[in-house]
């Protein structure tokens, strides 16, 4: 199966406090294929978060290039890099960050309204996806009237609006508990085979990385794959 997400030869150094280098990444290749669920794992420090960042284009890389469905990051103005996380790419991070004064059918629809959606298509998808994640009696809440798995789940259905090709995840269950991460964590091994998009999942979590199709983890800046018998279905 051909890659959907594909980066190769990614190197990525910050300046210390003294001035000097700090490689964080260094020659990280991944591929990713269309509805496969791919975990990354390691120690926190090692560089999981700025390896998903430059993923999704929100950061770029010191050397390396990273391609989404056959389009080079390095080739496309900020305009363009825009457009492509706002149509190709959904992301849901540790905290959900829903606007607090939307309602959680209204926070589903904004992303498709920024693209250009009219108003009842974006809410027509917003109630397919709101239904998806098991939302279906609470579209109308407010966050502050949601638990916490609930706005996450929001958060899933909002990143999977604008029927990105990948969708990226960031220690999603990081701030849930036990029973409300382990919803959590089947609707990603569920979705991705619903939505066909290509999904990376960085956690600690052993829980949702035995969920993927392949878990990865990151080591002095190369990503090394695991052994393991097998995904959970």
């Amino acid at each position: 199966m051909s890659a959907l997400l594909e980066a190769r030869a990614l190197r990525k150094s910050y300046l210390g406090g003294d001035g000097r280098p700090i490689d964080v990444l260094l020659e990280c290749d991944l591929s990713v294929s269309r509805g496969e669920f791919v975990a990354v794992t390691g120690a926190s420090g090692t560089g999981k978060s700025t390896l998903l960042h430059l993923l999704g284009a929100l950061d770029r890389p010191n050397a390396g290039s990273v391609a989404l469905d056959g389009i080079e990051y390095a080739a496309c103005t900020a305009d363009a890099l825009a457009a492509l996380r706002n149509r190709k790419i959904g992301f849901v991070f540790q905290f959900h960050h829903l606007l607090r004064d939307f309602s959680a059918l209204e926070n589903v629809m904004l992303p498709q309204l920024i693209a250009g959606v009219s108003a009842s298509g974006a809410a027509r998808r917003a109630e397919e996806l709101l239904a998806a994640v098991g939302l279906s009696a609470r579209t109308t809440h407010r966050p502050g009237k949601l638990s916490g798995g609930e706005q996450q789940r929001v958060a899933v259905a909002r990143a999977l609006a604008n029927a990105p090709a990948v969708l990226l995840a960031d220690e999603p269950s990081g701030n849930l508990d036990a029973g409300n991460a382990e919803h959590l964590h089947g609707l990603f091994a569920e979705l991705s085979r619903r939505y066909e998009a290509a999904v990376v999942v960085v956690t600690h979590n052993r829980s949702l990385a035995e969920r993927a199709d392949r878990v990865l983890s990151l080591e002095e800046g190369r990503l090394v794959p695991e052994a393991r018998e097998g995904a959970v279905a």
